[in-house]
């Protein structure tokens, strides 16, 4: 299997002239996939921020946490757990330019600020 095709040389300038000319076509193709795949890329989760806490003094570990899952726009999710003995709670809340709608806690607001140093 051959990976490179071997060119024949080229004969004049215009033999040369067309083979720039075909390079430039490879060249303009390969860049506009780079670019779909950029736009695509920064739609995805790129960015990872957790802080783990406890949110009730002097009972357990640090077993309650928040998330943030952000794309490169800095949007996405903080998602955060709250651990109690008697039960679990669960929480997610949007967010859009690294803020949210809904009020953010002050870990909710380490996550995503750790997520945004993820770069």
């Amino acid at each position: 299997m051959k990976f490179f095709k071997k060119s024949k040389e080229p004969k004049d300038l215009k033999e040369v002239l067309k083979q720039f000319e075909q390079l430039k076509e490879k060249v303009n193709g390969i860049s506009k996939g780079l670019e779909s795949l950029k736009k695509s890329g920064n739609i995805s989760i790129q960015k990872v921020g957790i802080v783990r806490y406890n949110p009730f003094s002097g009972a357990g570990g640090d077993q309650s946490f928040s998330i943030a899952l952000l794309n490169g726009d800095n949007n996405g999710v903080v998602i955060t757990s709250l651990y109690a003995r008697d039960g679990n709670r669960v929480y997610g809340k949007s967010v859009r330019n690294s803020n949210s709608e809904y009020p953010l806690s002050e870990e909710e607001k380490k996550a995503i600020k750790s997520a945004m140093s993820f770069e």
